[in-house]
């Protein structure tokens, strides 16, 4: 997926000699967590966090306080989920965008990379959403395909959704097939179901049969 017509340049990256007062008004202006800051030559530098701009002298230049700025930027080449993944990793709305000289080529809001997320097949695809947990050495991609595919269904996306040191959860989005044989599939071969957007029968036989015990037990 290209992102290059999502490339922004509202707003100007300011100059690493311009001072901290300068940096204060904008974020003024601005809701954006970080503001890029370049050199003369429009080599990028790095971020300055709104955090930080107040905590520093106004009269300052930016560039007394590089020790502050925050290195994080995509490359006009970069995927949108690993662009999506650096704006998670540095709590940012706001990502820089480079060429393969460091040269600052505009901005991604984060809002619209997600609106790209929220329109894949795997958010507005027609399907059911199954989170399956095994131990961490034991689960697989191939075989968590194998296990939905086997039941005819087609699986439009997987991630892995939760992890811990023995345990991980993947989130899957399924269309077509039956998704009640896929959870049996996936018992069998002892996966754990954490949900099932659908009706999973097995559950539902498990509570008739219990709601029945307890009416035996109480007669």
């Amino acid at each position: 997926m290209n992102l290059s017509k999502y490339i922004i340049n509202d707003i100007k990256p300011l100059n690493s000699n311009s001072k901290i007062k300068d940096l204060q008004l904008l974020f003024n202006q601005l809701t954006y967590s970080h503001i890029p800051i370049q050199d003369d030559n429009k080599i990028y530098l790095g971020s300055f966090s709104e955090t930080d701009a107040y905590c520093f002298e106004g009269e300052k230049s930016l560039m007394e306080y590089k020790y502050a700025f925050e290195d994080f930027y995509v490359r006009n080449t970069t995927q949108w989920l690993d662009v999506l993944e650096v704006f998670a990793k540095n709590a940012t709305n706001i990502m820089p965008v480079l060429n393969e000289k460091n040269v600052y080529l505009g901005y991604y809001e984060l809002n619209d990379v997600i609106s790209l997320f929220s329109e894949s097949p795997f958010f507005s695809g027609q399907g059911g959403i199954i989170v399956v947990e095994k131990g961490i050495n034991d689960y697989s991609f191939s075989e968590i395909s194998q296990i939905v595919e086997s039941n005819n269904g087609k699986l439009l996306g997987a991630f892995i959704s939760n992890m811990t040191y023995d345990l991980v959860q993947v989130t899957l989005k399924i269309k077509n097939g039956g998704l009640n044989d896929i959870i049996q599939s996936f018992r069998r071969y002892s996966y754990n179901i954490i949900s099932g957007h659908e009706d999973d029968g097995y559950i539902e036989s498990l509570k008739e049969r219990s709601d029945y015990l307890d009416k035996y037990l109480n007669i």
